[in-house]
């Protein structure tokens, strides 16, 4: 297969991605060392216990709300992080957030800091979308499939990725290089509904992005195809926000629309403006939905900005309206140019209306850089030896937000180094239990060589 320089795999990334050129180079097979070889055969060993714990932990809810749950599975992952040499700290949120908190632990190299290779950040999340209220409660392996999938509230997303998290760095420890490396974990207890203030919520994470060198988010990963697919890896998570938009206009009687004196109408005003966006805005990796209107004689948003009243009748010109939607891009330049050019649409207005938008960030976007593109090779060379073929590569399109991108600034990372399967956020979501192993052998020997022990 051709081979493709970084700075050429950035714009080929950047160009194709849904399965990049660059997911498609292939790395020469180099034998693994004797310490890889022991970290396969102990990721084997553990096979049976991994997938007993997750559903030992999937069992716990943690939906992000009860914060109780969300504590279990930190009790739960807690004291093997020290086992294996951690030292850790949770730092509850609760009063701080309105959220469980974060568990934090770290692996100092005993030689200093920076003498251990690369300081790795490994990031996850311990809560799911899975409420107490909700029906989806249980793990169970899928009739039909061989014992090949389970389901299960977070089978996929997270506690797979916590699963291969833990099996990866016992792997280490078991062959004697775990003790040569530099690690910060931090798991959060809010990937789901982040709390607020957000400069709060994820301090921690930000901190550690700060005194680390590669990030590893150990969220759900992908395989193209279903069960028997490729599997991929994302290089970037676009942002994640939301925009209100307030329109007004003159009130009458519906007889003076579109004269000088009554002009056109909140609601024509914010037909407008929705409707420009859909013609003006479109570019390759960006979208923004509407998800609520209202409008009318009175218009007003209930406490949770999902809905709220609107009243009005056919004979008068309606004063106020109000759209809702959200905003994702591929970076921060996107995020930025895009904002100035929805603004430029509002300010545009029919004759005798006004309007307003306003924009709430709640997850910065992770753009492709020459840094991620450098650890996707380590990762295909990875791939080379353990035998798995090259991994492909996602359109950050095709996935959610993420707490990844909050490091971005100060690390390059990989996304989505978790679990498989598929279904996250629905009842039914589904593991692909071969996926435990695979990740944690690739993630095992991956750590291994960016701590600089390996090839």
């Amino acid at each position: 297969m051709t081979t493709f320089p970084v700075r050429a795999c950035v714009a080929a990334a950047a160009a194709l991605f849904s399965v990049s050129a660059c997911a498609q180079t292939s790395a020469a097979a180099v034998p693994p060392d004797a310490a890889e070889s022991a970290m396969v055969k102990a990721v084997d060993a553990s096979a049976a216990s991994d997938i007993a714990m997750l559903e030992q932990i999937v069992d716990i809810n943690s939906g992000t709300m009860n914060f109780a749950g969300v504590v279990r599975v930190k009790d739960t992952i807690e004291p093997q992080l020290q086992a294996l040499g951690f030292k850790t700290v949770f730092h509850p949120m609760d009063q701080l957030s309105n959220r469980a908190g974060d568990l934090v632990a770290e692996h100092p190299c005993p030689a200093g800091k920076g003498k251990c290779g690369k300081h790795l950040l490994l990031i996850g999340h311990m809560d799911t979308v899975f409420e107490l209220a909700s029906p989806f409660q249980r793990y169970s392996v899928v009739p039909g499939t061989n014992g090949r999938i389970a389901t299960g509230p977070g089978v996929a997303d997270m506690k797979g990725g916590l699963v291969i998290l833990l099996s990866a760095l016992r792997a280490m420890k078991a062959a004697g290089a775990l003790d040569a490396t530099e690690i910060t974990v931090v798991l959060d207890g809010d990937e789901e509904k982040p709390g607020s203030p957000i400069s709060v919520a994820r301090k921690d994470l930000i901190d550690a992005g700060k005194r680390s060198d590669l990030a590893l988010e150990f969220e759900n990963a992908s395989r193209l195809g279903g069960v028997d697919g490729q599997d991929a890896v994302r290089l970037g998570r676009r942002s994640s926000g939301t925009w209100v938009i307030e329109t007004t206009g003159r009130t009458g009687h519906s007889s003076g629309i579109f004269g000088d004196a009554m002009g056109y109408g909140a609601i024509y005003e914010l037909t407008r403006i929705l409707d420009e966006f859909r013609k003006e805005l479109p570019e390759p990796g960006l979208t923004y939905n509407v998800g609520v209107i209202l409008g009318g004689t009175s218009a007003a948003e209930n406490a949770e900005k999902t809905g709220g009243t609107a009243t009005g009748k056919t004979n008068v010109i309606p004063p106020a309206a109000i759209a809702r939607g959200d905003l994702r891009t591929l970076d921060e330049e996107q995020n930025t140019r895009v904002k100035k050019k929805m603004e430029a649409i509002v300010r545009d207005h029919l004759p005798r209306t006004g309007a307003t938008i306003e924009f709430f960030d709640t997850y910065p976007a992770m753009g492709v850089t020459e840094g991620s593109q450098a650890l996707l090779a380590k990762l295909q060379e990875v791939n080379a030896t353990l035998g798995f073929g090259p991994s492909a590569v996602v359109d950050p399109k095709e996935g959610g937000a993420g707490d990844i991108a909050f490091v971005a600034p100060y690390v390059p990372g990989l996304v989505g180094t978790g679990s498989m399967g598929a279904g996250a956020h629905a009842e039914g979501e589904t593991v692909y239990l071969d996926s435990l192993a695979k990740q944690a052998k690739r993630m095992a020997l991956l750590m291994y060589r960016l701590s600089g022990q390996g090839k």
